[in-house]
């Protein structure tokens, strides 16, 4: 097959891959791959490249398949590796093509406009696979071993994967070999693996499970398992939605309440999926688990890599799921009902700590559909109640960034609401971290996506304010000057609306979601008023 060009070749790529939106910046280093996906595809110019990667990122989860983001040489490329960072750590799937010199000048130090020193090793250090495409043969190939890195091959997580593409290359007519990337079969766990976890797990009497974002390709597995045997589960962030959170058996995000440290003392099996046990939800490392543990993960390193391990099982998390399923046996009795006690003791606890924010939790669940997507960006919102108490139920709507980096929040939400038009989408974000990005406000407003943008107005970063003051004699660094936001909505075209108080909430953000376009709704913490107890997070302070 050949193309006039690589962007025409590109373009049936994603056609090939289900991409029908790509994020990116227009360059004279990738000028013919924006003007082809601006002809065949929808192409929505973001105001920053790290703004594309967290829009791809966010697509893809939201479609549950790989998003596309464009970039430009040097700079360009530099600019969007931290949130390659960020879909790295997710093992999010993102194909990102950005620009490169000519290929006579690659590499030779000249200083041709938009060229860095080795582009290429770059992004090989935040992404799951890069590449430069070398002539106009091996594009189509290049390309498509790229995607298939991104949405990972038997036996790989998947994660972003980048092209750098030289731009005399991109002009040049393509010989599309078609060519398939080989990957060798996965195995999985051997049936005496399988068969040593199962004789475990029928002995069980009180068990739990923990779910992590490798469980979400298992949903239709283990809804079954948490039948079968009554245990209760728990989830990273990433694994919530794997279960509706509304099942009476999902206690969810809450591993480190009290109540549910003292039901992981009581259990005498813990099966995890797919998770990482990352340090914010394990209260830095010093959660206690059960010794019977049995680890199922696609990432052969992680077994046992936080947690000791009795039986760890490497293989996908559905077939993995399966294979144990006939050794299911039911807890003892009331163990089903203490796990119920549990989840309403944990929900109800935290919706008393947050004080008049639980009215906004409300009134967001309360407005929107059961499929709707929820993306939070850092922020105190999104870290105390928005990713525990703030009902999922798909893993799909669950979107945020993993790695914990401030100001991807409205990156991802366009992302996402453009992924799914027809659903809502909610965005929590904090004033400090849509400064980050304050520019995505002009594509929110170009792109009118059905997306409602809350942001928590306290005048700074509130987190880092809440550690200083508790642990510090003064503040350094967290009180930032805010804008007028009404004001700001204004210039930019947007409908505003204002929460200063508990009863502003359910009229405010109703109004909002049942728009068919963009609202920045300014929630203003002074006049809504304090929690109960000021949040801070997870981290451990030497000596203080």
């Amino acid at each position: 097959m050949r193309y006039p060009n690589g962007g025409d070749l590109l373009v049936a790529v994603l056609q090939e891959l289900g991409i029908d939106t790509v994020f990116g910046i227009v360059s004279v280093h990738n000028l013919p791959l924006v003007e082809a996906v601006d002809r065949a595809l929808r192409f929505v110019p973001v105001r920053h490249e790290a703004s594309a990667v967290n829009a791809a990122d966010a697509y893809g989860r939201a479609r549950g398949s790989i998003g596309c983001a464009l970039t430009s040489t040097g700079t360009g490329a530099g600019n969007a590796a931290g949130s390659l960072i960020e879909a790295l750590s997710a093992g999010s799937s993102v194909l990102h093509v950005t620009g490169q010199v000519e290929s006579e000048f690659l590499g030779s130090g000249r200083g041709f406009i938009h060229e860095t020193k080795d582009q290429l090793g770059m992004l090989t250090a935040v992404s799951a696979y890069a590449a430069t495409v070398p002539d106009t043969e091996r594009a189509g190939r290049i390309l498509r071993e790229a995607a298939r890195a991104a949405r990972g091959g038997p036996g790989g997580t998947g994660g972003p994967a980048s092209v750098e593409w030289p731009i005399d290359l991109q002009y040049a007519p393509q010989a599309d070999l078609r060519a398939a990337p080989d990957f060798p079969a996965f195995p999985g766990p051997t049936a005496g693996e399988i068969a040593a976890a199962g004789e475990l797990l029928a002995s069980a009497r009180r068990p739990l499970v923990w779910a992590g974002g490798g469980a979400t390709r298992a949903r239709r597995e283990l809804a079954p398992l948490l039948e079968a045997t009554g245990a209760g589960l728990l989830t990273s962030n990433s694994g919530r939605g794997t279960v509706p959170e509304d099942h009476d058996q999902v206690i969810g995000n809450f591993a480190t309440a009290p109540a549910a440290r003292t039901l992981l003392a009581d259990a005498d099996l813990l099966l995890t999926i797919g998770t990482h046990f990352r340090s914010n939800e394990t209260a830095d490392y010093t959660l206690d688990l059960p010794a019977a543990h049995i680890q199922i993960d696609l990432d052969a390193a992680a077994l046992g890599r936080v947690y000791p391990v009795a039986h760890p099982l490497h293989g996908d998390a559905a077939p993995t799921l399966a294979a144990l399923a006939r050794y299911a046996a039911p807890a003892e009795a009331g163990w089903r009902e203490r796990v119920r006690a549990v989840r309403a003791d944990v929900r109800a606890a935290l919706h008393d700590a947050i004080g008049p924010q639980a009215a906004i939790c409300d009134a967001i669940r309360a407005a929107l559909p059961r499929e709707a997507v929820i993306a939070r960006d850092v922020t105190i919102p999104s870290s105390s109640w928005g990713n525990r108490l703030l009902d999922m139920y798909d893993p799909l709507d669950n979107v945020f960034p993993r790695g914990g980096g401030i100001g991807q929040g409205l990156g991802m939400g366009i992302g996402a609401a453009l992924a799914r038009p027809h659903a809502p989408t909610v965005v929590l974000a904090g004033d400090g971290g849509l400064a980050v990005h304050l520019g995505e406000l002009l594509t929110l407003a170009q792109e009118r996506p059905r997306l409602t943008l809350l942001v928590f107005n306290d005048g700074g970063y509130g987190v880092l304010r809440n550690m200083q003051d508790r642990y510090s004699e003064r503040r350094s660094g967290v009180d930032l000057a805010t804008p007028d936001f009404e004001l700001l909505a204004r210039a930019c075209g947007l409908p505003y609306g204002r929460i200063a108080a508990e009863e502003d909430a359910a009229p405010v953000i109703d109004a909002a979601v049942a728009s068919d376009g963009p609202t920045l709704v300014e929630v203003d913490l002074t006049a809504l008023g304090p929690m109960k107890n000021p949040f801070t997070p997870p981290v451990r302070i030497p000596s203080r």
